[in-house]
């Protein structure tokens, strides 16, 4: 009676993990999906310093002001990131400039490049752990926290207001997976996460 008692919540758990699967499955291959549409902006900090700190925002809205004159023509991810790798030396230019015009001499590092992200949340948007194609800019040692947006499309200052809506380059589906119109979306990218770590484990063991 023992063993027959326990088929139940064996079956449960076994639907329990398999549903969680499912789940990670669905949210790693929506994240591929935006990875194709978009391009991230990091910013990294020289130090968590306050000076710092504050130094990183200036710089960011500098580059953001050129980014969104640069990207004006661009229709898709593609020609974006063309776009900007014509650009780099003087997006370069830009943030150095914005550093020294606050009296600081680091050097600064702007970068087009492969990078993993957590799942991170900005005002009312998330997006899913992954790989993306990001815009980089490192001031300095880039040894603090940082900051991140989507340059492309432009989902930065105001990132995704009340009244914005769903930029060009993304479809309806992708642009309610990524802010509050889909509940729940921050649950299931957490679970690509736990899913890429699953693997990792598996992996090594």
């Amino acid at each position: 009676m023992r063993i027959l008692s326990s088929f139940p919540w064996r079956r449960a758990a076994a639907l329990f993990c398999a549903c969680l699967v499912c789940t990670a499955l669905w949210a790693e291959a929506a994240q591929g999906r935006l990875a194709e549409q978009v391009i991230r902006l990091h910013v990294l900090a020289n130090s968590d310093s306050q000076a710092d700190q504050a130094l990183k925002l200036h710089v960011r809205d500098r580059v953001l002001e050129e980014t969104q004159r640069l990207l004006a023509p661009a229709q898709d991810a593609a020609g974006a990131a063309d776009l900007l790798r014509a650009n780099l030396d003087g997006l370069t230019q830009t943030a150095q400039a914005a550093v020294a015009a606050w009296g600081y001499d680091y050097p600064v590092s702007v970068r087009l490049e492969e990078t993993w992200f957590p799942t991170r949340q900005y005002q009312g948007a998330a997006l899913p752990a992954g790989d993306y194609l990001a815009l980089r800019v490192l001031i300095g040692a880039a040894a603090g926290h940082n900051w991140w947006c989507v340059v492309f499309p432009s989902l930065c200052l105001p990132a995704v207001s009340e009244t914005a809506q769903p930029a060009a380059a993304l479809t309806q589906e992708n642009y309610a997976l990524i802010t509050e119109e889909d509940a729940g979306y921050t649950f299931r990218f957490h679970l690509v996460e736990w899913w890429e770590g699953l693997k990792h484990w598996l992996a090594e063991g």
